[in-house]
């Protein structure tokens, strides 16, 4: 797939790529910024300010003015912030990218931040918190992060806290912009029926009074761990919700290629191991799934199960009894080459989606500042061996490392952390 890069002025790096058979695009601006930037005095204020982008800005200064004109050319667009990165993507018909471009910069260069809707939104933040804490399916994965990282930014709610979110203040959310918000920090890609150099000349104009400068650095991550902990928080579910892992690699180790198929091959689709034992074989959970999380400089492994309150410790007990069997004995050159045609597939179908491909090149562009073609990124995962997923196996499920987050009706924590010796 062929792309274009061009770095403006203000260090802004600018990537196209233009699509067959499509006609629509997505416009994608990405920050390297996020949760893990920020100080707990003014944790969420990230996410805050990826709402207030949408709040007015000098040409289109009354609430709901931004969304309106994106909505009366049918285009999707949304906002998202992460630990590292937060990321503003319209997608629509290709003829309207001068006025998707133009509504993306808009925000991002002239917005006003008014006290009375940071004050609105404030509000709405609470209620998406409160939201987020009655989705137990959702919620755990983030007790189960700040039961790895525990009190360090990685650690800590995307969203922030009531507390943190009561504190912030205008004057915070301009600093951070300020610090953040700067051309060497931002990716801008436009994927799709896009001519290049028109788009580059559009882009140009649009962003040439960007920010320049360099971003304060998020803080490295204090990891270790010395023996197995349990986070359990009590609610009166309908069922238990169980996120059970250890630590796992960065996005710059190696050895993450072989933590993704041993996940694909462990939880990652119907015919895996897990889904066949718990789901299939047991009717245990509808749900179970595993994954390998990736962030600059660490990672994790995990599982995931939404299973009847009085199976939740069997089916824990079963997760680690897979995991020290897949430790122990590997896994077959059979399944790994299904794991490896599975990835493929669902990585090629990935690529036929603008929004997807804008998302690949922006991350691959912002993070390791280098584009390699799609073809080379499944060359990389043809070269993992049976040996190499036996052998991450072996680092990642030891006893001492393993973390279980649980939401349900339970009490005493120290029934499960007994189930975690593998």
């Amino acid at each position: 797939m062929h792309h274009t890069k061009t770095i403006l002025k203000n260090g802004m790096r600018v990537i196209t790529v233009p699509m067959k058979d499509t006609k629509s695009l997505t416009l994608l601006v990405l920050f390297g910024t996020g949760s893990r930037s920020e100080t707990k005095r003014i944790n969420g204020v990230s996410h805050f300010l990826e709402h207030l982008f949408f709040k007015g800005t000098k040409s289109r200064p009354r609430p709901g003015e931004v969304s309106q004109a994106l909505d009366d050319i049918g285009a999707e667009h949304n906002a998202f912030t992460g630990k590292e990165y937060t990321g503003y993507w319209v997608k629509a018909a290709a003829r309207q990218f001068p006025l998707a471009l133009d509504v993306v910069s808009d925000i991002l260069l002239r917005p006003l931040f008014k006290e009375e809707e940071i004050e609105k939104e404030r509000g709405v933040i609470f209620q998406e918190l409160s939201m987020y804490l009655d989705m137990p399916r959702r919620y755990v994965h983030n007790l189960f992060e700040t039961l790895l990282y525990g009190d360090q930014p990685a650690g800590w709610e995307i969203v922030g806290t009531r507390e943190s979110l009561g504190r912030l203040r205008r004057k915070d959310i301009l600093a951070y912009r300020a610090s953040h918000y700067v051309g060497s920090n931002a990716v801008l890609v436009v994927a799709g029926a896009v001519d290049a150099g028109d788009a580059e000349r559009r882009i140009q104009e649009a962003f040439m009074r960007f920010s320049e400068g360099s971003p304060k650095q998020q803080k490295p991550i204090r990891d270790q761990q010395l023996q197995p902990a349990v986070h359990l928080e009590f609610k009166k579910t309908d069922q238990t919700h169980v996120v059970i892992g250890a630590r796992a690699y960065g996005m710059f180790d190696e050895r993450r290629y072989a933590a993704i198929l041993l996940a694909t091959i462990l939880g990652g689709k119907t015919s895996s191991r897990l889904f066949q034992e718990i789901r299939e074989k047991r009717g245990l959970a509808y749900t179970v799934s595993a994954s390998a999380e990736e962030m600059t400089d660490t990672g994790y492994f995990s599982v995931y199960a939404g299973v009847p309150h009085r199976k939740a410790k069997e089916v824990v007990r079963r997760i680690r009894q897979e995991f020290a069997n897949v430790r122990d004995n590997g896994v077959s050159a059979k399944e790994l080459r299904c794991a490896k045609d599975y990835w493929r597939g669902q990585f090629a179908i990935s690529l036929e989606s603008s929004d997807e491909v804008a998302s690949f090149y922006a991350t691959r562009e912002l993070f390791y500042r280098e584009i390699v073609p799609p073809e080379a990124l499944m060359e990389r995962i043809e070269q993992v061996s049976v040996a190499d997923v036996r052998r991450v196996a072996q680092e990642i499920f030891q006893t001492r490392h393993m973390n279980l987050a649980i939401i349900g009706p339970h009490r005493g924590h120290l029934e499960f952390v007994g189930l975690l010796s593998v």
